[in-house]
């Protein structure tokens, strides 16, 4: 199919033929997301169905996008970063697919908030969201668009706070999925996904070796988790910053360095914020650190390193490569500072590989068809698919890659359900 003049914002449609070959390269290494694509076909569970979608434009974001609509839905697609759009990916969905994309890699933080209102001018009934924006707008900007919502699902775990925000205090108006609960998503995704790509930037960015150098990590939640285990896999010494005893007791017994941020912002080489909180690293923190080191943030937002504060004290930004920056400082330092503050692993890299992403997906895929299916049955609240859906994405999963597990025979199962001592 070819499709050409349909409304949209991308760069350039002639990159269509080129982002088709890699969509179809990323769909070869999700084998979950082409399994329920095979029943999307047949079932239809989204026929009459709007889907507005804000997530980030990527060739695995796309292939996602691609099984929704083979399932009946209605799709448009905003992308839900200014810096991470794959502009032949984009260019692809509208030629070949015949999706509406609204979304091209720098644009302004005034047209991605003008393409988030054309997600809501499509008056969807379905959501996906990456950070809750299309839903955190509609509550705030045009809160009747709430009553048509069969429900939505969240990629992030920013996203989830968000909503369980408004789910405590009482307004939400629709069902959602966090699909960042599911364990096929943040055992797997946030670890190994995380961990593999947000290194894989810093290194296409600045070119950089890992071993020798001290890694702090800010955060040591699943993400965290995975950079620094691949950090210190690739010779790092890694430091740990967190606010939670119980992670950094986690992370200390795992054999890393845990210190406030003010200590480790004395040591560190290369700085990493993967919290979803505002300003952990701030100005002080900036201004103590070593000369050359280099910060970025792996955090859905854009806030967690002050870079904005941090331009009161600069000299001079340099641009060193296309996605660093040289931040001369009045104190005679400098810093880099990677993606402009944002997510180092999608806009210096490519983001997680889509083996990975293949569970994360299956998980939207499915947790919007279970909203669809349980329409009218469900609370207004902050739900996680069921534990039945994560195991078979599981079993899927071990069975493209050619696993077999053993199975409990009946004299087990009778064992393990019994309260007798033999």
């Amino acid at each position: 199919m070819v499709m050409t003049e349909i409304k949209c914002d991308i760069k350039d449609i002639n990159l269509a033929d080129q982002g088709k070959n890699q969509i179809e390269w990323a769909l070869k290494d999700m084998p979950v997301l082409r399994e329920i694509e095979k029943r999307f076909i047949k079932e239809q569970p989204f026929k009459g169905l709007k889907l507005s979608a804000c997530v980030h434009v990527t060739k695995e974001t796309a292939a996602l996008c691609t099984v929704m609509k083979a399932g009946g839905a209605d799709a448009v697609l905003v992308a839900s970063n200014p810096l991470s759009t794959q502009d032949d990916v984009a260019a692809a969905l509208v030629k070949h697919w015949g999706i509406p994309v609204f979304g091209y890699a720098g644009e302004s933080v005034e047209t991605y908030k003008e393409h988030v209102k054309v997600a809501l001018d499509h008056n969807p009934n379905i959501i996906i969201d990456d950070g809750c924006d299309i839903v955190s707008t509609i509550y705030a900007e045009r809160p009747e668009l709430a009553e048509k919502i069969i429900g939505s699902t969240e990629e992030t775990t920013t996203g989830i706070i968000r909503l369980q925000a408004l789910e405590a205090q009482g307004i939400m108006k629709a069902p959602a999925v966090g699909v960042n609960t599911s364990l096929t998503k943040h055992l797997y995704d946030n670890r190994y996904g995380t961990g593999q790509s947000s290194l894989d930037g810093v290194m296409r960015a600045a070119n950089i070796l890992f071993s020798g150098k001290t890694v702090v990590v800010s955060g040591y939640g699943w993400c965290g988790k995975g950079i620094a285990m691949r950090a210190q896999g690739m010779g790092a010494n890694v430091i740990v910053c967190e606010v939670d005893p119980l992670k950094a007791l986690e992370a200390a017994m795992e054999g890393y360095r845990v210190m406030p941020i003010a200590q480790a912002a004395k040591e560190g080489d290369i700085f990493l914020t993967v919290t979803g909180d505002k300003h952990v690293i701030d100005i002080e923190h900036l201004l103590e650190m070593k000369d050359g080191a280099f910060v970025g943030n792996v955090g859905h937002f854009d806030h967690e390193i002050n870079v904005n504060g941090l331009k009161k004290y600069v000299t001079e930004i340099k641009q060193i490569r296309p996605t660093l920056e040289e931040y001369k400082l009045n104190n005679g330092k400098s810093i880099y500072v990677l993606a402009e503050g944002r997510l180092v692993n999608l806009v210096c890299a490519e983001g997680h590989p889509a083996s990975v992403m293949d569970m994360s997906f299956a998980n939207q895929a499915l947790g919007i068809e279970f909203l669809v299916k349980n329409y009218g049955k469900l609370e207004n609240k902050l739900y996680t698919l069921p534990h039945e859906v994560d195991v078979k994405i599981a079993e899927l999963k071990l069975k493209s890659m050619g696993i077999e597990i053993d199975t409990l025979t009946p004299e087990q199962e009778e064992y393990l359900n019994s309260w007798k001592i033999d």
